[in-house]
């Protein structure tokens, strides 16, 4: 059995993982002790997303995957809101949580998140990992996701398009397929609309603050993601101070789905690098 069936088979309910939510209407799942370790989906997605490394690093961390606003159970943002609003969000959880330092990875929208956080909440984020994530799109892949936006609202959810876009056919990804594609369909449409919108319109907005991130920074993507391109990883971490980039090769968007073994050991290699000095 794979880590991911094997995790899946762990849920103890057929729903997904047990969740608290604070009071400010955010769900979350925490387990383990130690240093926190911060994990923030993509859109689509929910906590479950990151069940390798939920079992992975519980064992040696405070593990606290949260649910996305309009996402699995939390709250939405309000229509129309944009990348910092989700930055303000993850802030306002932080303060809710009582974490004063926190190690933060985010995938897709959630690496955007997670770089946002980084670059404005200082000594709040100890680490950063930046999991597929995007950076200045070129013309043509702005123009697609921003046409995928403004869809939504009038075709609803896409769940085939994402799959053929973060997945290959390989008999190693169906696991991975069919469990975001089930995640796909449990999706509030009004959350990932929101959400959706502010993922294609934020690659650009905190692209200019990676030189004032000074704390240990992963850049990590598949080396066949054809929207969030080893090239962005090269591109950020070569202007992050304490950034480096990881490829995982033969792997696509759900790469910390579809290789958790890889990944988790280069999350290791991330949680064990000394912090900056202040």
């Amino acid at each position: 059995m794979d880590t991911i069936a094997q995790s899946k088979a762990n849920v103890p309910e057929a729903e997904g993982l047990p969740r608290k939510i604070t009071a400010g209407g955010t769900a979350y799942h925490e387990v383990g002790i130690g240093e926190p370790l911060v994990l923030i989906h993509g859109v689509g997605m929910r906590l479950e997303a990151w069940l390798p490394q939920i079992a992975a690093f519980s064992g040696s961390h405070r593990v606290i995957a949260v649910d996305m606003p309009g996402h699995g159970e939390s709250r939405s943002l309000p229509a129309g809101s944009r990348l910092e609003a989700f930055v303000d969000w993850f802030g306002g959880f932080l303060d809710e949580m009582a974490l004063d330092a926190a190690n933060v990875a985010g995938h897709s929208m959630g690496a955007l998140v997670a770089g946002g956080a980084a670059a404005t909440f200082g000594e709040r984020i100890r680490r950063v990992a930046y999991l597929n994530g995007v950076y200045r799109r070129d013309a043509e892949a702005k123009a697609a996701v921003l046409a995928r936006a403004a869809a939504i609202p009038v075709t609803g959810v896409d769940k085939e398009g994402p799959l053929l876009r973060w997945f290959g056919d390989d008999a190693q990804s169906a696991t991975a397929r069919e469990l975001t594609r089930n995640w796909l369909g449990l999706v509030d449409p009004q959350g990932y609309a929101t959400a959706y919108a502010a993922f294609a319109g934020g690659d650009e907005t905190y692209a200019d603050r990676w030189p004032q991130v000074r704390v240990p920074a992963l850049f990590l993507t598949g080396s066949d993601d054809p929207n969030s391109t080893p090239q962005m990883a090269e591109q950020m971490a070569a202007a992050t101070p304490r950034g480096w980039v990881r490829i995982v090769e033969g792997h696509r968007h759900m790469v910390n789905l579809t290789a958790p073994e890889i990944v988790n050991e280069l999350l290791a290699e991330w949680l064990s690098c000394g912090e900056d000095a202040r």
